[in-house]
């Protein structure tokens, strides 16, 4: 009832500005302020939420985070705030100050996404987080003994038996089946709400709404397939001979419980040096602490409000969010002593960096976020690759037995992750466009010869399981992924940037600690602008030119 009487009230209150001549920019004004008073409130509420039933797990939490979305949409899908928004946003004058028309238009695509009736939102937003719930509190099972998602991995980078690693891979996929009916059925509402909203699927819907072509997204991914296909398979090859060795078995006889990550989706450890013995001793949280702290980028406030290590119930992943556009910024980890935590906490620290903590406060609040999702995936790549460097290791303080033996395996595994992510993102994108466009098809055909074809990977033989639907980043980010490969473009070039530029250093050779240059660099040129400046816009002021692989191939070259 109260929605009701405030758009009429909004309605009638337009309607005398409109008899009072008022011109665009003060009904689009009107609307902004509309925002701040109406939506805002209810956006913090629905991140709040969120996190609270992703730390716990608890139906009681699931249930508040699904009311708190509903009442989200309701508020958003009101036809007559819609219809107000899109005659302000045609009928602004090109004189208008770009910083209220970017307002507008961002505003605009967050609108128009909820413009379906609201029977259907829900029934969206009951199916997705009901499986996202299954998915946080699943946990594989193996012998009847239930292992976390730390040890299903360690069992897969560390187990020399084949059959005990394929009863790990197995396990972890064992969410598939739990979640396959639900998750058509969202994949179908999603079509459903965006068919309504004239575009031919969900996954075209999203790249609109992201301000990305489908048609430049499809070529640009066809270059890099170009660009990374030989020197992939060549690496692979290494790979395969290296892991075959390790089994005792012939490289025909891989499979991909034989690949270290479930997905692989990250380079197996084949190479001379351990780098999880180094970090088995180590702080890690320490580390990051004191590495952003070094480059002024201080994150302590950040720690404080995070949940950092496992427990039951709670999503055994990792990500960052910005509860309020206001410093409220929090880490969500389960943090154990190796190479791969180390990544991930500066991964996800970084985005945190990426936030309204260093985003100006004098922004709008439609601004005052990153300007895109891939280039805040690409600040976060950027700096989770020094987790693989002794130089930044005793640059850091810490002691490395054999440092030349690090370094020369974090070089090899940095280039070979490069790659095999490329490939893995090759594999999600394709798979996640051509399951909207056509759901009906046999879905675990279609994975599977994506990762034949891409990651070069000997499907299971007999096995015809959901294999697709153990992947989270269907439900909780669909149409996304693509935007990680794009955002390891974006974090080459800045590297480069920051490497010649800042540091007047090779690109191999910028390990950034203790420097504030570093820190200044981001702010000016990535923090500061918030949205303001669109994804492409963003790279060329950060970098002097568009987003392109040119950094990236060099990043590749051996």
């Amino acid at each position: 009832m109260k929605a009701l009487v405030f758009n009429i009230a909004m309605v009638t209150g337009m309607s005398c500005l409109s008899a009072q001549g008022a011109t665009m920019e003060s009904r689009a004004r009107t609307v902004l302020d509309l925002h701040a008073k109406e939506i805002q409130p209810l956006e913090k509420a629905v991140n709040l939420a969120w996190w609270d039933a992703n730390v716990s797990g608890k139906d009681d939490d699931f249930k508040k985070k699904e009311e708190a979305q509903n009442k989200y949409d309701e508020r958003l899908s009101d036809p007559e705030l819609f219809a107000e928004l899109k005659a302000v946003k045609s009928g602004l004058p090109q004189s208008a100050d770009p910083i209220l028309r970017r307002q507008i238009d961002l505003l605009y695509l967050q609108v128009l996404e909820k413009q379906v009736p609201p029977d259907l939102l829900k029934k969206i937003t009951a199916k997705s987080n009901a499986v996202e719930q299954a998915f946080n509190v699943y946990r594989s099972v193996i012998d009847g003994k239930e292992l976390t998602d730390s040890q299903i991995k360690k069992i897969l980078k560390t187990s020399k038996d084949s059959k005990e690693r394929r009863a790990a891979w197995e396990a972890s996929k064992g969410v598939g089946p739990i979640v396959e009916k639900d998750l058509k059925e969202v994949v179908a509402l999603r079509n459903e709400a965006a068919v309504k909203l004239g575009f031919p699927n969900f996954h075209a819907l999203q790249l609109y709404l992201n301000e990305q072509d489908p048609d430049k997204i499809v070529a640009l991914f066809d270059e890099l397939d170009r660009l990374t296909r030989a020197p992939f398979l060549k690496a692979k090859a290494d790979i395969d001979q290296r892991l075959a060795a390790s089994y005792k078995i012939p490289v025909n006889e891989l499979r991909p419980w034989h690949y270290h990550d479930p997905f692989f989706q990250e380079a197996p450890s084949v190479f001379e040096a351990d780098l999880d013995s180094e970090y088995a001793n180590l702080d890690i949280l320490k580390l990051c602490r004191d590495f952003y702290a070094g480059i002024g980028l201080p994150i302590d406030d950040v720690i404080a409000r995070s949940d950092l290590y496992e427990k039951k119930g709670k999503s055994p992943h990792a990500f960052c969010t910005d509860i309020d556009r206001q410093g409220d910024v929090r880490v969500l980890g389960n943090i154990v002593p190796n190479e791969n935590w180390m990544s991930t906490m500066l991964h996800e620290l970084g985005h945190s960096v990426y936030s309204s903590k260093n985003i100006p406060a004098s922004l709008p609040y439609p601004l005052r976020a990153e300007s895109h999702i891939l280039t805040t995936e690409g600040v976060a790549m950027l700096f989770q690759k020094f987790s693989k460097s002794a130089d930044w290791l005793r640059a850091m303080g810490v002691t490395i037995k054999d440092p030349t033996a690090f370094n020369e395996t974090g070089r090899k595994l940095t280039r070979v992750e490069l790659l095999v992510f490329s490939r893995w993102a090759q594999v999600m994108f394709r798979f996640e466009k051509a399951l909207y466009e056509n759901p009906q098809q046999d879905l675990n055909k279609l994975w599977w010869d994506l990762v034949e074809k891409y990651q070069g990977l000997t499907r299971p033989e007999q096995r015809n399981e959901p294999d697709y639907a153990s992947k989270i980043h269907l439900v909780v980010a669909p149409a996304y992924y693509h935007n990680y490969l794009m955002g390891q473009l974006f974090a080459s070039q800045v590297h480069h940037t920051v490497s010649k530029d800042v540091l007047k250093q090779k690109p191999g050779d910028a390990i950034y600690v203790g420097n504030k240059k570093v820190g200044d660099y981001f702010k000016a040129k990535i923090f500061v602008p918030g949205r303001t400046l669109s994804w492409n816009e963003l790279t060329r002021f950060a970098t002097g030119q568009p987003l392109n692989a040119e950094a990236f191939a060099e990043d590749l070259s051996d």
